[in-house]
């Protein structure tokens, strides 16, 4: 059996940056920073922060591009996928990316609250009702990184 998931909960380093393709679909890129904790043989506690470049398609990207800011938490779900490319100096050089087909909006840099879940494969919304009634808002979870300060410990996993 093969498997190539990745899974990233995270903050964005930058906007996301939105182009479209020749055909006319929607591509987004976006930078995201993880960070670990432990404690060392002296019982310091030590970090490391990487960045993980994130690329997402079709409608992903433009909600990206519509909903995501700098500093926004943010959960990333897909497949790494690495590409090769020739600079601008000729020399060939190779990337390793997420390609995102999942994705949750977490809480804003500034502290306000961004509400969403969203996935590739899911439609757009659909059109209002006949009736011009307005469609109830979904109460859709989000993530809170900031919540998160303890390092978990080992006999605090359930399984």
């Amino acid at each position: 059996m093969n498997v190539n998931k990745a899974i990233l909960v995270g903050r964005l380093t930058r906007d996301p940056e939105i182009r479209n393709t020749p055909s006319g679909q929607s591509v987004a890129t976006l930078s995201l920073a993880t960070n670990r904790f432990w404690k060392d043989k002296n019982g310091q506690r030590q970090d490391k922060t990487e960045f993980h470049n994130v690329v997402l398609w079709g409608r992903l990207a433009e909600i990206a591009g519509q909903y995501l800011t700098k500093g926004q938490e943010a959960f990333i779900e897909g497949r790494l996928e690495t590409r090769k490319y020739t600079a601008k100096d000729g020399t060939e050089r190779r990337v390793t990316e997420i390609i995102a087909e999942n994705m949750q909006l977490g809480a804003r840099a500034q502290g306000s609250s961004a509400n969403g879940s969203f996935s590739s494969s899911r439609p757009a919304a659909a059109p209002a009702s006949k009736n011009n009634e307005p469609e109830a808002e979904e109460e859709i979870p989000t993530i809170n990184l900031d919540e998160e300060q303890d390092e978990i410990r080992i006999e605090d996993v359930p399984f």
